[in-house]
């Protein structure tokens, strides 16, 4: 039997019209009977980069017998002229995560997939200490199994204090090695105990990847890079997603 975290992550494509752009990555969020994708930000603007997508298209799975069958379905990224993806800020400035509503009466009937919800959300500092060990799931590069379309998962671990904010930002470090196309991925830490595992889902969602992060002061010839990435708080998602 798959694994319930791997259905939770889709692989993300950005597009110009029919023009591919990027690879990134995503997954699903619910809140009471609405579900959302949720990404980074970036992945749907990033004014530096030039980087202007119209559209994202997602891989979604048809058929829990056989992985192998899958579909994309497109989103439309602006309706009469504004975007419809949800963004924040908070007291440390934009917060680097995007949320699109999804309509489910116009997702395919026989979509597979898993969703978190507000009872993932790790709330307690305690359980996620300095060092704890976390997984990364995404599609690096675009890098994954094209048979069943299945996220990789990277090992990760909390890289600072756990609840405090990096540089006063809304994010924690994660010590990991990552490559572009992981952002927008979950960043999860495994629980036990039988309701744990009775839910189906026995994972929190700690945070969403951002990017890799570096020291300004490295010099490129003479030092390795920190292998260090950025992850936004998951309850971001709780003021993203209210009515």
């Amino acid at each position: 039997m798959i694994e319930s975290i791997l259905l939770t992550a889709a692989r993300l494509l950005t597009f110009e019209q029919k023009r591919p752009l990027t690879n990134a990555s995503s997954f699903f969020f619910e809140r009471g009977e609405r579900l959302f994708l949720v990404t980074s930000r970036h992945v749907m603007i990033d004014k530096p980069s030039k980087h202007f997508p119209d559209r994202i298209e997602i891989e979604m799975h048809m058929d829990a017998e056989n992985l192998a069958n899958s579909t994309g379905f497109s989103i439309p990224l602006y309706k009469n002229g504004k975007s419809i993806w949800r963004q924040g800020t908070d007291g440390g400035g934009e917060i680097d995560v995007a949320v699109i509503e999804l309509e489910r009466a116009a997702l395919p009937k026989a979509a597979v997939y898993r969703a978190f919800t507000p009872a993932h959300l790790q709330t307690s500092v305690e359980e996620a200490g300095i060092g704890s060990s976390l997984l990364i799931l995404g599609f690096p590069l675009g890098f994954h199994d094209t048979l069943h379309h299945m996220p990789l998962v990277r090992h990760a671990v909390i890289a600072s204090s756990f609840g405090l904010r990096f540089r006063g930002l809304g994010y924690f470090l994660t010590d990991a090695r990552t490559h572009r196309g992981t952002s927008g991925a979950p960043v999860v830490m495994r629980v036990h105990g039988k309701a744990a595992e009775e839910s189906g889902l026995p994972w929190k969602l700690l945070g969403i990847h951002s990017a890799r992060i570096d020291a300004g002061t490295r010099d490129p010839d003479l030092d390795e890079a920190l292998g260090l990435n950025c992850a936004w708080y998951a309850d971001i998602l709780m003021k993203l997603t209210e009515s």
